[in-house]
Order: C-alpha cells, then structure tokens, then sequence
C-alpha cells in the first residue's frame, strides 16, 4: 500500500472501455465480465488505499445525498437517498490520491530549491474545541464516549460515531452534529494540511472541466513538470483561492435550496398526512424535523404544542416549561403536514406526539 514510482506529463487517454458505474459495479458483484481482472485489481488498491487513509486519522463522515426522481414535467415522483456503492469509491480513491500526489510534487519542489511554488491547496482545519465538547457532552448523554484530548483522538472518536450510527439509526443524529463541530475545507495558496482527508498535501486537480480550481492547478503543474521553475504571484492566487471558496459556498447554498424546492413540491400532495421523523434542529420559532421515509425536512412551530418550550444551554435540547419534559436532537416525533410554501421552499409541520402515545402528547 504505498507508491512505488511517480510520472507527471500531458498526455492524451485511449479509452479501451467506458464504464457506467453501474456497469462497474455489476462486474464487481458478479466477479465476471469485460475488464473483470483490471477492475478487481483497482478495486483490491483502492480497498487498500482506503484503509490506509483512515489508519493515518481520515474521518468516515459521509452526507447523504438527496436525489429526486421527476416526471416529464419535472415534478417529483420520489425522494431517495444516492447509494455510494464501491465502483463509486474505487475512483474517489484514485482521484484523492491523485490530487495528493500532485501537491505533494508541487511542494516539494519548492522545497529543494529553498524557494517555494505558489499552489493551490484545498485545506481543512482542525475541529472548534468548544463545539467538540458539546458535541461530546451530549454524545455521553446518549451512551458514548469520546475522546477529545488530541485532534487524533478526535478523528478516531468521529470514526466510532458513524460506525454506531449504522447499526443503531437513533444515533444518526450525531453526525451531522458532529459535521457542524468541523471547519468547512476551503482554498488557500497557504497550506494547513487537510484534516478530515489526513493529509499534508493535497489540492484539487482531477475535475478542471467543472472547476476553476482545477483550471489553476493543471496550469501551475503544467508550468513546472519539467524545465526551469515557475512561480505564479502569491497574492493574486490567494485573491483567486478566495474567490472560489465562496463561489463553492454560493454553489453549495443553491444545491441546498434546489432541494428544498423540490421537498416542499413533493410533499404538496401530503398535506394533512402523518408523518413519524427525528428530530434534526431547533430554533427560537420550533423544531426542525427530518421525515423518516422520504428525507424531507420541515420545521414544527411551537405554536403548534400543548405548552411553550425554552432552549437549554446549547441548542441540542429544548424542554417544556409546564410538564418539564424533554426533547432531543435525535428524538423519534410524530408529525403532520400542515402546509407548503415553495416561494419560501418551507414545509410546515405540527405536533402530534411521540410514536404511540399521540392522543396523549396531542
């Protein structure tokens, strides 16, 4: 599991084969078919690669992925969640390990002739402590314990937390609380490493058909495979880096909204049906609800419960200032649609009570 040699150079790709994923991962399963030996070995070093990755303190955390299914028309049919199967990971393995190389190439370079290359690192910075605590705090609540002494231990606690949360689907929750606790990764000329990948060097470079970043990188390796070195300005690639940190962040909030566009016109046609969810938020107004079937989210306003509710220290846990029950991030709710706004891309939600006990929690 580690390199044996390294080439850089432009060159020109010979496809043999185009695969689907899907049609990958078909020959993986059935150990049978076109290129059957080449995929199996890819797929045995990326395995490898993967295990590696972790081992030196890479963090597990996978989103998931809303997907919906439209008609002609393009309304929504159906929401699911994009499976990742291994044909999937085989080439993210790949692309992380060539965009590490590429960095690492570029950066030692520098090194060796005592004056450093300007490049463009994707970086990622430790966890904030302090939303790590609460994290941890709330996370012993519920039967686990972290170990949040070293950035090491940290990752390794993270790790533990998506292993749970696939055998028990209540612990879900904790890891999109534990995804808030880390930095977003961004682009800089100045390399920190990237934390959550456990790398020193890495950079975005396999994507130049749909990323700037990309652009810039092939075009600074370009520059430097062989011949004398060049050395673009570090302070217009740093403007450069920063603008495209916040047009992904742009890109990433319209993603966002784009989904809820469609969760509030899938559900239309569910308005004044049951739902049972877990409970994924809070605000001053209510409580945010994720649909366990399908995915959506919408938010139950407190006006909609029998007694007014305070938010405890941190906003993981709300109680009821009558009867002084508790709810939690992560709690089991019933829910009825009461609404759609697609204007606002919002779906309203209210209270009916916790699963089998609704005429009395209604």
């Amino acid at each position: 599991d580690h390199i044996v040699d390294r080439w850089f150079g432009k060159t020109i790709i010979h496809s043999d084969r185009r695969f689907t994923y899907e049609e990958a991962q078909v020959i993986l399963d059935a150990g049978e078919g076109e290129f059957v030996t080449e995929l199996s070995r890819l797929n045995g070093i990326a395995r490898k690669l993967r295990k590696k990755r972790f081992r030196h303190g890479a963090i597990a955390f996978e989103t998931e992925e809303v997907r919906f299914k439209l008609d002609e028309a393009g309304t929504p049919l159906e929401v699911y969640v994009k499976d990742r199967k291994e044909a999937h990971l085989l080439i993210e393995e790949f692309m992380l390990l060539a965009n590490q190389e590429v960095a690492t190439f570029i950066s030692a370079k520098g090194t060796a002739e005592g004056a450093e290359i300007p490049f463009v690192y994707r970086i990622h910075d430790e966890p904030n402590l302090e939303k790590v605590e609460e994290l941890a705090g709330f996370a012993r609540e519920m039967g686990i314990e972290m170990d949040i002494s070293t950035p090491e231990n940290i990752a390794r606690s993270y790790n533990r937390l998506a292993e749970i949360a696939e055998s028990d689907p209540a612990l879900r929750v904790l890891e999109p609380i534990a995804i808030r606790t880390m930095a977003k990764a961004a682009y800089s000329s100045e390399n920190i490493g990237h934390y959550g990948l456990a790398f020193k060097f890495y950079s975005h470079f396999t994507s130049p058909i749909r990323r700037y970043s990309d652009v810039l990188a092939h075009r600074i390796l370009e520059k430097n495979i062989s011949g004398p070195s060049f050395r673009i300005n570090k302070s217009w690639l740093e403007d450069q880096c920063k603008h495209i940190s916040k047009q992904e962040r742009n890109a990433m909030e319209a993603e966002r909204e784009s989904i809820k566009y469609k969760q509030a016109e899938f559900m239309e046609r569910h308005v004044g049906e049951t739902f049972t969810g877990y409970i994924s938020g809070f605000s001053d107004r209510g409580m945010f609800v994720e649909l366990r079937d399908n995915h959506c989210e919408g938010m139950v306003g407190f006006e909609t419960m029998r007694e007014p509710f305070e938010m405890t220290g941190s906003r993981l846990r709300i109680r009821g200032l009558y009867t002084g029950q508790e709810l939690r991030i992560g709690d089991e709710v019933v829910v009825r649609v009461t609404a759609t706004d697609l204007g606002r891309r919002r779906i309203d939600l209210s209270w009916v009570g916790r699963p089998g006990n609704h005429a009395a929690d209604h």
